[in-house]
């Protein structure tokens, strides 16, 4: 005798996944948000076509948004700052949803929510500041911290599209992509910010003498990976992105931050778990499918 099957609508279930992920990114006010954003009128910055488009609004950024947080944890100075100032262990969603709506905005919003935006984040960078655990000064604000801040995004964000965005960048649209975040980064007031892909390297090279893995850098990297609240049905997803961040991680911070390095199992079962988890969350925060 053959059980009865349970009628599942793929559409509803879809939207429902959809929408816990589009809830824990863009928080409560993500619909209002959207309507700032995407919906408002006005000139942007940046023109359909042009490959920071494509990178920030691609599921890719999951992992580049983990990755970035790892090596931007590397910097002494910018780490203090977050461990004195950031509350993302009582709230990390926050955190993310503001960051999330900081890229939105500069990426996708007409020029006056832009600016509005960089103006909010410059007056939080300008009441940031105070002393290392190494005695020694921070202050948001300072350009060359910016500079960092801003270059393990930019390579983190890149990194994760060339390996698992729908539509990788060929090397001509790798450098238009750095010249658009560029024109971000200045009006952020960060000094000289790369304007190639190879700039970018060359750039992040320069900061190697300055990087350590601290106490709280190795903290914060176990709260990202293993300790953020989830319920249990989000547990799975999250660690394989989890995963595929640390996968992309440069070999030589893997120590400074004990991150595991097991690059056999990265290159095989750890990449494709991260592509399968990634076209998922693509698949359920896309456009609705309408039947023909």
């Amino acid at each position: 005798m053959e059980l009865p099957r349970l009628p599942i609508d793929a559409g509803e279930f879809r939207s429902r996944v959809g929408g816990e992920v589009l809830a824990r990114v863009a928080g409560p006010d993500g619909p209002r948000r959207r309507e700032r954003i995407f919906e408002a009128p006005g000139e942007r910055w940046f023109a359909e076509d042009r490959p920071i488009r494509r990178v920030h609004g691609d599921s890719a950024m999951f992992v580049g948004g983990m990755r970035a947080l790892l090596l931007q944890s590397l910097h002494p100075l910018a780490m203090a700052g977050v461990a004195a100032h950031s509350d993302f262990r009582a709230d990390p969603w926050g955190r993310l949803q503001r960051t999330s709506y900081f890229l939105a905005a500069t990426t996708f919003g007409p020029v006056d929510e832009a600016e509005r935006t960089i103006a909010r984040v410059r007056g939080v960078h300008r009441r940031v500041h105070g002393t290392a655990p190494d005695g020694r000064p921070y202050a948001a604000s300072d350009p060359h911290l910016l500079r960092w801040v801003h270059l393990a995004e930019i390579d983190s964000f890149l990194a994760a599209h060339q390996r698992y965005g729908s539509a990788p960048l060929t090397e001509a649209e790798q450098d238009d992509y750095v010249l658009d975040t560029s024109l971000v980064a200045e009006k952020l007031g960060i000094d000289g910010p790369p304007r190639s892909a190879a700039e970018l390297s060359d750039q992040l090279t320069e900061y190697r003498p300055e990087l350590a893995g601290t106490p709280q850098a190795r903290q914060a990297a176990w709260y990202l990976l293993v300790g953020a609240p989830l319920p249990l049905v989000a547990r799975g997803p999250y660690t394989a992105l989890a995963a595929a961040a640390v996968g992309l991680m440069p070999a030589w911070t893997r120590w400074p931050l004990r991150l595991p390095y097991l690059p056999v199992v990265e290159s095989t079962l750890g990449r494709l778990v991260g592509s399968g988890t990634v076209a998922g969350i693509r698949w359920a925060t896309g456009p609705p499918e309408h039947s023909q």
